[in-house]
């Protein structure tokens, strides 16, 4: 579920759970263990990449409402193991968004360091009350972090998908092009920064990205309060809907 490239020690880990790289509980699994294996394979950066078409469109609800609450909250425990995963990386990781990313897959390009986004109509965001869920503290935390409080909260609170011109606007991505040049672009980006001195550069990095990790607190995600709002009928109402939706 994840493909592998190596270039002048960037390793590139490309999301391939095809159509759309629906975050599983395998593929997160599979992304948590790509990103241990290429730092102990002494990787000076990561490139996270997905598409074309679709970085990732979040979770997988289809398995989501297959399960069990246990296994609701399992899916949602490897979901956040894996963006610990990036937030907690000692090397820079930048995302390569070629292609929408919503929900999951926006929270997964907020962990990164840089985001280098698609031209074109893609989009990007939390659209989690358009379906009937709440972004937990954390996450909302994330978002705050690169578009400012009062933006959050407007994005939050209407779920809103901005597609990717406004998205650079705004900060949520840092650089966009061409659908094909994603990849490119994020290697020579984080190639640039890896042209610094390295341990200055680590750890200001380090200093820098502590509020990513702490966003990812335990107490500030509450799975146990989100398992237990699973089945509240708003919720399950809009996730069926958007089912029907995904089946036309």
């Amino acid at each position: 579920m994840i493909e592998r490239s190596l270039h002048d020690g960037i390793h590139e880990l490309r999301l391939a759970r095809p159509p759309v790289n629906a975050l599983d509980p395998d593929l997160c699994a599979s992304l948590a263990d790509a990103i241990a294996g290429a730092v102990a394979g002494g990787a000076r950066g990561i490139v996270l990449s997905g598409g074309p078409g679709a970085f990732s469109a979040g979770l997988d609800v289809p398995h989501l409402l297959s399960v069990d609450a246990s296994g609701v909250r399992a899916a949602w425990q490897g979901f956040i193991d894996a963006a610990r995963a990036l937030a907690q990386s000692p090397v820079p990781v930048v995302a390569a968004l070629n292609g929408h990313a919503p929900a999951g897959g926006c929270v997964l390009a907020l962990c990164c360091d840089y985001r280098v986004m698609a031209e074109g109509d893609y989009r990007i965001g939390l659209n989690e009350t358009r379906v009937g869920l709440v972004a937990p503290e954390g996450i909302q935390r994330l978002l705050r972090r690169v578009v400012g409080s009062h933006r959050a909260e407007r994005l939050l609170v209407a779920g809103e998908m901005v597609d990717a011109r406004h998205a650079l606007q705004i900060g949520l991505v840092d650089e966009l092009a061409a659908i094909g040049d994603v990849p490119q672009r994020a290697h020579a980006w984080l190639a640039e920064l890896l042209a610094l001195p390295r341990k200055p550069m680590l750890a200001t990095r380090a200093i820098a990205r502590a509020e990513v990790i702490d966003a990812l607190r335990p107490e500030l995600l509450d799975l146990d309060r989100f398992v237990a709002s699973w089945n509240d009928p708003d919720t399950q109402s809009a996730l069926r809907a958007l089912m029907a939706k995904l089946g036309k």
